[in-house]
């Protein structure tokens, strides 16, 4: 059953939905949660069907809201709502209301929500794209106990999971990291048959892809290892290695359906590791209502370090853009060689190539050889050897 009420009020649409559940028979509101969607019009269709295959999970009550742009300055400056009431079999399991917003009221849209919450029943707010930087802190955020945001779906994913990082408050959370539960929960199952110590591990993934940071970050935080991160083509993580001093341990999913997990000494299993679909996930961030204190643990860990990644991190929002990848390290990064030499760093003006200024030891002898220098003492550094050979050129 569907009820269209133009340019309505909060009030009228709790009367439609009075009449609107009588009308078909079910006057109790049996429904555990509500669902606000902050979207636009573009996204709307697709995340109303990903809440409505949700809602079989959890019967909820789904507010969807809709900023819609006005051309005109007498348009932006007229307040108008419209709505769409459906009940029934028309809004799933539970009830939907779809709300468009025209003009000075979509910069006080928790005005028009707040009537419409089920009392003493939970709130979740999801933004399927175009999240606030910080959701606690938005006027609808801030009715909610959970707070669903997409950061694959950002413009720059890894410089919105810095910004997460900075104003995150507990109850956030985020559907780039929904995605990797079940990468976790097969690499501490593959962890758990083996008595070794992981040495180091390698994440690798799509570009543009922020579940492979956020995987690296909790490996790299929860075992204190060095994480490296390297760029495929994809589809979303590729695969995941760990080096142990028991033989590697590889979780392996080119395809983006079947994975195989290869552990040293027993033979190679074949797992199924789809990628799943936004309704799938959004029913298991509706499954927990507390804070994932695991989610704040790993984002807040891999900031530092992505802000590290400098502008091949920054300029292209992607954390495998760079040929060598990027890592991740539970401890202090290693010290450059040479950087405590005077001249390390200074090019001799007076030398034929740029060999000299830095070698040091056997590696300097043999790059003298090289360079026709050989006559000059190793120990000795390039600074000193420019007056000698200016001598000669004269």
């Amino acid at each position: 059953m569907k009820i269209d009420l133009t340019d309505t009020t909060s009030s009228k649409i709790n009367k439609s939905l009075v009449l609107g559940r009588r009308a078909i028979g079910t006057p109790a509101v049996g429904m555990v949660l509500t669902l606000v969607i902050v979207t636009d019009e573009e996204n709307a269709y697709d995340a109303l069907k990903a809440a409505n295959e949700a809602s079989r999970e959890h019967p909820s009550r789904k507010l969807v809201v809709i900023k819609r742009v006005s051309r005109s300055p007498r348009d932006r400056a007229k307040a108008r709502l419209d709505a769409e009431v459906r009940v029934g079999a028309d809004a799933g399991t539970g009830e939907t209301v779809i709300l468009r917003l025209r003009g000075e009221v979509i910069d006080h849209a928790q005005s028009v929500v707040l009537p419409l919450l089920l009392p003493d029943a939970p709130v979740v707010v999801w933004w399927p794209v175009n999240a606030p930087i910080d959701p606690a802190a938005d006027p609808l955020g801030a009715l909610a106990q959970r707070r669903v945001t997409d950061t694959y779906n950002a413009e720059h994913p890894i410089r919105e999971l810095a910004d997460r990082a900075e104003a995150y408050t507990p109850g956030d959370t985020d559907l780039a990291w929904t995605r990797i539960t079940p990468w976790r929960s097969m690499l501490a199952a593959a962890l758990d048959q083996v008595a070794c110590e992981v040495v180091s591990a390698e994440v690798e993934g799509e570009e543009f892809n922020p579940s492979v940071e956020l995987l690296a970050m909790w490996l790299a935080g929860r075992l204190g290892i060095t994480v490296r991160r390297t760029a495929s083509i994809g589809p979303g993580l590729t695969a995941v290695r760990l080096e142990t001093d028991c033989g590697p341990i590889v979780l392996d999913r080119p395809d983006g359906s079947l994975a195989t997990l290869c552990v040293q000494g027993q033979p190679d299993r074949a797992v199924a590791l789809k990628r799943r679909e936004t309704a799938e996930l959004i029913a298991e961030e509706l499954r927990r209502l507390d804070p994932d204190d695991t989610y704040a643990a790993a984002l807040r860990y891999g900031v530092e370090r992505l802000v590290e990644g400098g502008p091949a991190s920054d300029a292209g929002g992607s954390g495998g853009g760079d040929a060598g990848g990027r890592s991740a390290s539970g401890a202090a990064a290693p010290k450059p060689p040479d950087a405590d030499a005077p001249d390390a760093g200074a090019p001799d003006a007076g030398a034929p190539d740029a060999g000299d200024d830095t070698e040091t030891g056997a590696a300097s002898a043999a790059a003298d050889g090289a360079s026709g220098a050989g006559t000059a003492p190793a120990a000795k550094s390039g600074g000193k050897k420019s007056p000698a050979k200016k001598a000669a050129a004269k």
